[in-house]
């Protein structure tokens, strides 16, 4: 590849990543405002102790989601890609329903684990038991209605504009539908039962829309066909158990603190605590956004580009990324507090010390978004799996040190947790890149 080329490419993969980004943006900008409106209705109809109680029992979903699910839509977009490039329709099928199949067993998988969690630690977590039924069901609702694969085939395919639309449904109806109950007598199996339709219909839109946009791949023949999937696709089942266990723990590392917190503080402390992180992460969904956007051009510049190019891209997105964190960081501190009162009210003022710490994770976040998909493109997956690993073990024993100060010291364990992570992945990312240098050199 000469040198115009090399800069095609380059210029190809960063329009790519910007055209990709600006359609999630787009479509979560929409969810950030309705957020702001449904969370402000939440907090002021229900209070602090019943948004509590809701907090706790939608941050256990949450938990259970991604305890349970697979990052499906990564494998589709890792080994689909190949199949597409080739213009085999076939085998990109049996990746992507081969996927939807172990989206669903997963689910099953999850709805025994929310049995366990509300029948056996429910108690514990101050969980009022005159919700206890609704919050299983709920949970259930949530962890089924997981969408993974359909969307690994939209991103395989460029189609992200499709993802936004379907993906606007959720914050939309759950504005809707927070208004509706306002106006009719706020509840928390209200609320519940509104989220969980609502997931519900989402789900089936996604799998609808990529079945419109993909009818040859999305086609029930091409769901029991696991055997010849791993036989094409190698290493398929480690990757998939690999990003399994590490989307666990970042599922542990996002909504375990605020489990803690209610077991520890009681579901008032929780309440308070909840919709500080929920603004707090804001950087953290920007975070996952752009990894999102990123992942399927990394995947294609890794292994259709120099790799002075590659590693040229990578550092741009760093810059890019550590200057965007930098700002976002400095506006949510000045006004977040200002912004915490405006939505719930004087009874949610009081969080604005947690905000801090929180806000400062959740940049942590931010600023390592390239290196999941540098090591996946890398083959080395299982680095990311080490350093979340690390990350919820630092982030556990301080919490259990310092959660008797509060909900502010539980946000800065957090935030003390999420640098350990944020120093040992950087390592990880340098010395592969390097690594990566060299073998390229001496091939």
């Amino acid at each position: 590849m000469n040198g115009a080329d090399s800069a095609s490419t380059e210029k190809s993969g960063s329009t790519s990543i910007l055209k990709n980004l600006g359609w999630l943006l787009g479509g979560k900008g929409v969810a950030a405002v309705c957020s702001l409106v449904y969370l402000a209705i939440l907090a002021r109809s229900l209070g602090v102790k019943d948004f509590g109680h809701f907090s706790l029992i939608f941050g256990t979903a949450l938990a259970l989601v991604e305890i349970a699910g697979f990052q499906t839509w990564q494998m589709v977009v890792r080994y689909g890609t190949p199949h597409v490039a080739r213009g085999d329709w076939d085998a990109f099928g049996r990746v992507a329903m081969g996927g939807g199949l172990i989206d669903f067993f997963g689910g099953v998988l999850g709805c025994i684990a929310a049995w366990i969690a509300i029948v056996y630690f429910g108690p514990s977590l101050e969980l009022n038991p005159a919700y206890a039924d609704t919050a299983f069901y709920f949970v259930c609702a949530l962890v089924l209605s997981r969408v993974s694969a359909p969307l690994g085939i939209m991103r395989t395919l460029d189609r992200y504009e499709v993802a936004v639309a379907a993906g606007s449904l959720t914050p939309i109806g759950r504005v809707i539908a927070a208004v509706a109950i306002w106006l009719t007598g706020a509840s928390v199996e209200k609320f519940l039962i509104a989220w969980a339709v609502i997931e519900i219909a989402t789900a089936v839109l996604y799998w609808t829309l990529a079945h419109r946009i993909a009818p040859q791949t999305v086609r029930l023949t091409n769901i029991f066909h696991l055997g010849q999937m791993r036989a094409e696709n190698d290493g398929v089942l480690k990757f998939l158990g690999v990003t399994y266990a590490s989307t666990s723990l970042y599922g542990a590392v996002q909504q375990g603190p605020l489990l803690a917190v209610g077991y520890f503080l009681g579901t008032s402390a929780a309440g308070v605590y909840r919709i500080a992180d929920q603004l707090a992460k804001g950087l953290g969904k920007l975070a996952t956004l752009s990894a999102q956007a990123l992942y399927p051009e990394v995947n294609r510049q890794r292994h259709s580009s120099p790799h002075d190019q590659f590693r040229k891209l990578v550092k741009r997105i760093n810059i890019t990324v550590l200057i965007a964190g930098t700002l976002l960081v400095t506006v949510t501190v000045a006004i977040g507090g200002h912004i915490l009162q405006l939505i719930g009210g004087e009874d949610f003022a009081r969080g604005g010390p947690v905000l801090i710490p929180l806000v400062l994770a959740a940049s942590l976040e931010l600023a390592s978004v390239s290196y999941e998909p540098v090591l996946h493109a890398h083959g080395k997956a299982h680095h990311q799996l080490f350093a979340r690993l690390f990350t919820l073990f630092t982030m556990a024993l301080l919490i259990l040190w310092l959660v008797s100060g509060g909900p502010v010291w539980v946000g800065w364990a957090v935030a003390m947790g999420m640098a350990a992570g944020y120093f040992l992945t950087s390592l990880m990312v340098w010395m592969v890149i390097r690594n990566g240098a060299l073998e390229a050199r001496q091939s």
